[in-house]
């Protein structure tokens, strides 16, 4: 196991530099960049006072040089105007439009990020796995329909939509927050019990919201596996030797099933975050998606390049977590490896 792991950890840490080396070059496909368009504007204006500061502040973030001279110098491989200053350094990069180092930036948001998407992820879960196993196992039930029907209205509702409705009805029915992650007083704060009671509450929405249209399609395909493994020989096997049904089910069928969705970790956590954008706007959340939609649209290049590095590192690592999670699931998998192995 040690050895798979060094051997994933070489190749995530490649895969990564080829990531980071597309982001950067797609990031910089449109022409020019926050301080290019700045100066433009200001040209324009006529504000000769501020141009020259401009000007300083491309050389000295080396925005003035090739497109492949600045990505190495943002990656810290290659030495800019103050040394080696890059992400193999520490060094993130600073926001133009923001006027604040990127590190700053994210280490305020990324925190919030992670708890909405988690409580996302662990709603898809808690929610969608029970249902579509009920449903697969008493197909043609009222059970599989009402599943069914909250599968169809979850994948047919969009997201912006859905935050809208349960916005207006939950502050007026049932007095939940509407917006932000936490209440005004808190902000700023230190982490204490009232500051974690109201982020819970606020979470209500936002993690419904996120979480339902991803619920629903990993129910559908819950259902659909299960179905499948359930009308296997080995199934009637147990059936034939007195297996009760719940632990028929669940010993083999159920695990079965599982392994699409544990492989899809990797995948459901950025697409969570991705997908979330809208969302956060709509709700005022004070996570990344609204920062990496308004770098974007300015061309805040160090900005949108790291946010967009940071949810391929989500995806590399969530595909590593469930690599491992799948080894330990399914005993077909093992059996493979110590095969490869010896």
């Amino acid at each position: 196991m040690i050895g798979y792991l060094i051997q994933r950890l070489g190749t995530m840490a490649v895969t990564l530099l080829a990531i980071s080396a597309l982001v950067f070059v797609i990031i910089n496909l449109p022409p020019g960049n926050y301080m290019s368009n700045r100066i433009a504007e200001m040209q324009a204006s006529g504000e000769a006072a501020g141009i020259q500061r401009a000007e300083e502040m491309m050389a000295e973030y080396s925005l003035d040089k090739p497109v492949w001279q600045q990505y190495l110098i943002w990656i810290g491989a290659l030495p800019g105007p103050t040394g080696f200053s890059g992400l193999l350094q520490g060094d993130f990069g600073w926001s133009f439009e923001l006027e604040r180092p990127v590190i700053d930036i994210v280490g305020e948001t990324a925190a919030l990020t992670a708890i909405v998407n988690l409580a996302a992820l662990v709603f898809v879960y808690v929610v969608a796995l029970p249902l579509g196993a009920i449903a697969a196992v008493r197909a043609g039930s009222w059970i599989d329909y009402l599943a069914s029907f909250i599968g169809y209205i979850g994948l047919a509702t969009p997201n912006f939509l859905l935050a809208l409705i349960l916005l207006t009805y939950g502050a007026r029915y049932f007095d939940i927050p509407a917006g932000g992650l936490m209440h005004r007083e808190f902000e700023g704060e230190p982490m204490s019990w009232a500051k974690l009671g109201s982020i819970l509450t606020h979470l209500i929405v936002p993690t419904i919201v996120i979480g339902t249209s991803a619920a629903a399609a990993v129910m559908r395909r819950l259902r659909a596996n299960l179905m499948d493994e359930l009308h296997k020989p080995y199934v009637e096997t147990a059936r034939a030797k007195g297996v009760p049904p719940v632990m028929r089910t669940i010993r083999y069928p159920l695990r079965m099933a599982l392994n699409p969705f544990v492989a899809d970790i990797g995948n459901l956590a950025p697409q969570l975050v991705s997908g979330s954008v809208m969302v956060s706007v709509v709700m005022s959340l004070p996570t990344l998606g609204p920062v990496l939609l308004h770098s974007l649209k300015s061309q805040d290049i160090f900005m949108s390049g790291f946010v967009l590095l940071f949810v391929s590192v989500l995806t590399l690592v969530g595909m590593l977590i469930s690599d491992i999670l799948l080894v330990l699931l399914d005993p077909r998998i093992r059996l493979k490896s110590k095969r490869r192995g010896a």
